[in-house]
């Protein structure tokens, strides 16, 4: 008995030993899971749990700048409010939907059903959407339970509806649906911030959770080409024809000859952004300078003029032509624009004087098939790839049309159709040295932090002249401002260059009478060539509608007030603008510094002079030396 007991005894006390290791093992067990999920899993699990108790306030997402070349702001963002509703955390929607449509100005019984729905958090849109900081603040003021403010952004435009048939637009959900604002969406767009509120099964807050914050990330910026400086001179001049002249419509394009960079993009009439659906949408739908199509007229006879010369067919001075007023083609009689004619010219002035038959002569020298080949070359017919959104191709005549007197017409601009942006490419290759330059619109994708992620450069798509060829181009077109039928855009020391062009309007194939499409391609200094303006006026009115009447002036206004932006100073060898009735009579201002009271009395008296000053020495004059002046100007003196 008594070994039976201590058998007992000792196996009692290894159960118990074994109890106790078996405890203390489970209980450390315990302790580490305890560890594991608390202290390592403890931000996992956490992040799970938030997950499921989470609800997310969206704020509206930050879009990338559309900037210009010198990152001046032409579209930001503006804060615009949003609205939501979690039904679970007041069921009293009838008086939230009362108290909202009051301060709303929206209807009442849309939002009760709109506030009822079965939802777990209700985004109170269009209603509550884009509110005014001053509704958001007497909505926050009345601190309404499950009533939340998100926070979302609309588009803000300082310049109002400038560059709005280029820039587009952004919908409802801030997505871009035109122009640049379409074209670079997704590098535009960004993700909006999140606010994080943690709440039960029922929607009612967690005491003991904070609420959480999530970062989005702000879309990249879009620098342009465009110099808003230049452009906001080229609208205030498109603005103004279009009021004196009662236009259907103006379009206007600033381009640098050396490089293809817009500068300035411009059509009438325009829009507000933030009011598109005020609109036609044929207005915002097209960006006349890359959608319109017309017949040139005598701008496109710069092309007919560079592909003579290439070709060694004219001689500017040396060669002479007659014209009759007419010249006949096939059975066709193609007249100038002058009924009696020119009479006999050299091919300079054939130039100046923007002579149809003149420039037919050039195209029959030149051959239907070459003549082609040069239309081609200077890129009319084919997308100039701008990179702007809908731009057309133009219409040109197929090889089996284009007979004797297609080929006639085309060499003065009529019977074919092409857009202004392909103008101002072609005229760029034969004034800058016969390159061949893309046009183009975006500079630099620039990210958030003012990073450059992408750039754009020039691109040549080849040269089709010799600058010997350029050089004598630029010369012609030097004269045509000085003598010719451009003497409406001469400026003084700018030495600017250009050809002007009136086209019949073209309706459904049917040319409309009395309706025409006046234009003006010029560029400056003819010697360098720093920026080249293109404006065309649609049916002008309350005067004679001729390019050298109504849009060389304009031109020429552009060019002389955008010169410091683009670097041109003062040039010499200027060719003199040559009188002819009607003109203002003009002189040069003489060097009077130095001079005494006596002598300018004596010697000057032909010219208006006012003193300044009671010293008997001019020590400086305005205007300065040199300058042209109108006979009926003043001349002020300044002396010690």
């Amino acid at each position: 008995m008594e070994i039976l007991q201590k058998f007992i005894e000792l196996q009692t006390k290894k159960r118990l030993r074994f109890l106790f290791f078996t405890f203390l093992l489970l209980a450390c067990a315990v302790i580490g899971k305890l560890f594991h999920v608390q202290i390592i899993k403890h931000e996992l699990l956490k992040g799970r749990a938030e997950e499921n108790w989470d609800i997310e306030i969206p704020f509206g997402g930050m879009r990338g700048n559309i900037i210009d070349r010198n990152r001046a702001l032409i579209v930001g963002n503006e804060l615009a409010p949003t609205l939501y509703f979690m039904p679970a955390q007041n069921p009293e929607f009838e008086e939230v939907a009362k108290v909202l449509a009051s301060i709303l100005k929206v209807d009442e019984e849309g939002l009760i059903e709109k506030l009822a729905k079965k939802e777990y958090m209700i985004k109170i849109a269009p209603e509550g959407k884009n509110i005014t900081k001053q509704q958001a603040d007497e909505i926050t003021k009345l601190q309404i339970p499950g009533l939340y403010t998100g926070v979302d952004f609309i588009r803000h435009y300082p310049h109002k509806d400038m560059l709005a048939r280029l820039l587009g637009f952004t919908g409802y959900d801030g997505k871009g649906l035109a122009g640049i604002e379409y074209a670079y969406d997704e590098i535009l767009n960004g993700t909006g911030d999140r606010i994080r509120l943690y709440t039960d099964a029922k929607g009612i807050p967690l005491p003991h959770v904070d609420d959480g914050f999530k970062s989005g990330n702000t879309g990249s910026s879009v620098e342009l080409t465009i110099d808003l400086r230049i452009q906001k001179v080229v609208e205030r001049e498109l603005k103004q024809a279009m009021e004196k002249y009662e236009a259907d419509q103006a379009l206007a394009i600033a381009l640098n000859p050396k490089t293809g960079e817009i500068l300035s993009l411009s059509s009438f009439p325009t829009f507000d952004p933030n009011d598109y659906q005020e609109v036609d949408q044929k207005i915002y739908n097209r960006n006349l300078p890359v959608w319109m199509t017309f017949e040139p007229g005598s701008t496109f006879k710069i092309i007919t003029l560079a592909a003579g010369i290439e070709e060694g067919l004219v001689d500017l001075y040396e060669d002479e032509f007659h014209d009759p007023g007419y010249v006949r083609v096939a059975n066709a009689r193609l007249r100038c624009w002058k009924r009696e004619g020119h009479g006999q010219q050299t091919f300079l002035e054939v130039v100046e004087n923007s002579c149809n038959p003149g420039f037919v002569s050039i195209g029959q020298r030149l051959g239907g098939e070459k003549l082609s080949k040069y239309i081609k070359d200077f890129g009319f017919g084919t997308s100039t790839e701008s990179g702007i959104a809908g731009e057309s191709k133009g219409i040109l005549f197929s090889k089996d049309a284009f007979g004797p007197v297609e080929q006639a017409t085309t060499s003065f601009g009529q019977g074919i159709s092409v857009t202004p942006i392909q103008q101002v490419q072609a005229v760029a290759a034969a004034i800058n040295g016969g390159n061949l330059y893309k046009p183009y619109i975006v500079k630099e994708i620039v990210d958030d932090k003012g990073k450059t992620k992408q750039t754009f450069q020039p691109e040549l798509k080849k040269q089709v002249l010799r600058e010997e060829t350029s050089a004598k181009v630029r010369e012609a077109l030097e004269s045509v401002v000085a003598n010719g039928s451009g003497r409406s855009a001469f400026t003084d020391g700018l030495r600017i260059g250009g050809k002007t062009g009136t086209a019949q309007k073209v309706v459904d194939g049917v040319y409309k009478d009395g309706e025409y499409i006046v234009s003006f391609i010029g560029f400056a200094p003819a010697d360098d060539p720093e920026v080249l303006v293109y404006v065309a006026i649609d049916n002008p009115k309350n005067s004679v509608q001729f390019g050298g009447v109504i849009a060389a002036p304009i031109v020429g206004r552009i060019i002389e007030e955008i010169a410091p932006f683009v670097g041109i100073t003062k040039r010499e060898k200027q060719l003199e603008k040559d009188y002819r009735w009607g003109d203002e009579l003009t002189h040069r201002v003489p060097d009077l510094t130095g001079m005494t009271r006596e002598k300018i009395r004596t010697q000057l008296y032909a010219y208006q002079i006012e003193w300044h000053g009671d010293g008997e020495k001019v020590k400086y004059q305005m205007p300065a030396v040199d300058t042209l002046m109108n006979v009926d100007d003043i001349i002020h003196v300044y002396t010690d």
